[in-house]
């Protein structure tokens, strides 16, 4: 370990002052000492757990800004919302809208919740592509009005005091989990995962496990905490749901909606039937004559 604090600390010693301040401002002064002026992990336990909370979080926020990225290609590409269940993103969206209004207005360090910011932005583009396929393209005008008027009372004081901002975020972890809840039965009950991106689901598994962890460092709620915990609960049935249905066939809604291949007795039964059929007008002119 001295070698090694001998050949860095030149270096850590002489970092450009941007990179220094940006640091101190990540770590906090005697952790940014500790970690990377003396290089001295061994003896401060806690600032290495800070630094691995900071790695994740950043690392989580940078991932969230392109995690629904793939499923928003799904749709455009596809122009089908199938598989995809309005409600869940109606649900979540509405959650991570008061988690960052009560994460803003408390003044939490923006590395544990930066990620709401980016995904919320995301879940409002999906949910109104997700109204526009199924037939409901009406309806976005007033999604988009709804979250506007909605977020501009969350974040002013004066209209949502704090108390009502803590009994909100208390309900915002209930909608959180309540909002798998719908996709988890809307892929059941077709059969399969239709037109639900697979990496999405499984980075939202990844980044809600990572959070919990950033939360016990860095985070003394435990409404966030337990927020999180229940959503990767149930993050985890949707992953499982994934993998179960990765090589399925086509769900059972789009099966029922294929038209159904024309075998050789339909083939065979048409004919005979449009043969009966000109067989009878041929007789028809005859049999009048006679009557």
């Amino acid at each position: 370990m001295d070698t090694l604090r001998s050949a860095l600390q030149p270096i850590t010693h002489n970092l450009p002052q941007p990179l220094a301040n940006l640091g101190r401002t990540i770590l906090g002064a005697p952790c940014y000492k500790h970690l990377i002026i003396d290089i001295d992990p061994a003896t401060h336990p806690d600032c290495v757990k800070l630094l691995i909370s900071k790695g994740l979080s950043y690392g989580i926020i940078g991932a969230s800004s392109i995690v629904k990225i793939p499923q928003l290609l799904k749709l455009l590409h596809s122009q089908s919302a199938e598989g995809v269940s309005f409600l869940s993103y109606l649900l979540e969206t509405s959650a991570y809208l008061i988690s960052l209004a009560y994460n803003v207005r408390n003044r939490f360090p923006f590395s544990t919740f930066g990620e709401t910011a980016f995904i919320l932005v995301q879940n409002v583009v999906i949910a109104a592509l997700v109204l526009q396929y199924s037939g409901r393209g009406a309806a976005v005008a007033a999604w988009v009005a709804a979250l506007a008027v909605g977020g501009t009372a969350l974040f002013r004081s004066d209209v949502v005091d704090v108390k009502a901002l803590n009994w909100l975020q208390a309900g915002a972890g209930v909608l959180g989990v309540a909002s798998k809840v719908p996709q988890v039965v809307e892929i059941w009950r077709r059969g399969g995962t239709g037109q639900l991106s697979a990496f999405t689901v499984l980075n939202y598994l990844a980044g809600s496990l990572s959070r919990i962890y950033t939360t016990l460092q860095e985070v003394n709620d435990p409404l966030i905490l337990w927020g999180f915990i229940s959503g990767f609960a149930l993050n985890a049935i949707l992953a499982l749901q994934v993998l179960y249905y990765w090589n399925a066939p086509a769900s059972k809604m789009t099966e029922a909606r294929k038209p159904r291949p024309i075998t050789a007795e339909k083939v065979n039964a048409g004919e005979k039937q449009s043969y009966a059929g000109v067989a009878g007008k041929s007789k028809s002119p005859s049999t009048r004559r006679r009557g």
